[in-house]
C-alpha cells in the first residue's frame, strides 16, 4: 500500500483588502442612501427610488468589490 504525500497549503501574502477608495466609495453609497431616504419622506417618488437604487445597487457592490492593483516599480 502506497502512502500518499500531503499537499501543503501555502497561504499567500496578506494584502488588505479594503483600501481608501473602498471606504470613500462606502460612504458616497451611505450618503445616496440616506438622502434616497430622506428624499423618500418629503414625498419624491421619482428621485428617492433612483438614488436608492444606485446606491444599495451599484455603488455599495463596487465598494465592496473593487480590487486595485499595486502599481509594479520598474527596475532599470
Amino acid at each position: 500500500m502506497k502512502k500518499r504525500k500531503r499537499k501543503e497549503i501555502v497561504a499567500a501574502p496578506q494584502t488588505p483588502r479594503f483600501q481608501l477608495i473602498n471606504w470613500v466609495l462606502l460612504a458616497a453609497a451611505i450618503v445616496l442612501i440616506a438622502l434616497g431616504f430622506f428624499s423618500l419622506s418629503r414625498g419624491s417618488i421619482t428621485l428617492a427610488p433612483i438614488l436608492l437604487v444606485a446606491g444599495y445597487c451599484v455603488v455599495v457592490p463596487l465598494a465592496l468589490l473593487l480590487r486595485v492593483k499595486p502599481k509594479e516599480k520598474d527596475h532599470a
